[in-house]
């Protein structure tokens, strides 16, 4: 059950459009989500529900996806428009904030930045970034070695984060946005040593 009993219709509604996969891994990143924001003094309750709701579009219809990507108003970088697997991101902020009615900007930014990074996030914005990375079924290589980077400085642990997936989409020869280009030059300086995964 939801850790907050106002959020069941969107537990129950997660669980209706996603794979139970996809549904554990979102629980799970709402409960990360939460745990940073209580060790770093965001708001719990914003967190979570962002954490919960971060990959509500990820299993819909990839036409649907990119329609909504395209349509949003939220300034998609052509290499996210070129790019099926960012679709969700956008495509699920848009969603919340047409379909459920939430309005909160934070919270559709977390959602819509989850998958690319952006310079200076919020709070929440990192918050959920990281916590999508750590939450409890994720075990790629070093993810424990993340997640202590993650307790202790939630800029470092972007630095951290954008050199990975950086890495991780150019062995792929994938297109890289814009914005994940800004945040990996904003979030540098709070890598003192260069740290990497």
């Amino acid at each position: 059950m939801s850790r907050y009993k106002e959020f069941d219709e969107y537990e129950e509604l997660i669980k209706e459009r996603l794979s139970k996969k996809r549904f554990t891994h979102s629980m799970n990143v709402a409960e990360a989500c939460y745990d940073l924001a209580e060790r770093f003094g965001a708001d719990k309750k914003r967190c979570y529900l962002a954490g919960l709701l971060h990959d509500i579009m990820k299993e819909d219809l990839p036409d649907r996806q990119r329609q909504m990507t395209v349509d949003s108003g939220m300034s998609p970088d052509p290499a996210e428009i070129d790019t099926p697997a960012l679709w969700h991101a956008v495509a699920g902020a848009a969603y919340v904030r047409d379909r459920l009615g939430i309005n909160d900007e934070e919270i559709l930014a977390g959602i819509r930045f989850h998958t690319i990074g952006c310079a200076k996030m919020t709070k929440l914005e990192k918050i959920v970034y990281l916590g999508d990375m750590i939450s409890a079924e994720r075990s790629y290589k070093d993810v424990d070695k993340f997640r202590k980077i993650c307790r202790d400085d939630l800029d470092k642990a972007m630095s951290v984060a954008l050199i990975y997936n950086i890495g991780d989409v150019c062995k792929k020869c994938g297109h890289l946005p814009r914005y994940t280009f800004e945040a990996y030059n904003y979030y540098l300086k709070y890598n003192k040593n260069k740290e990497s995964l």
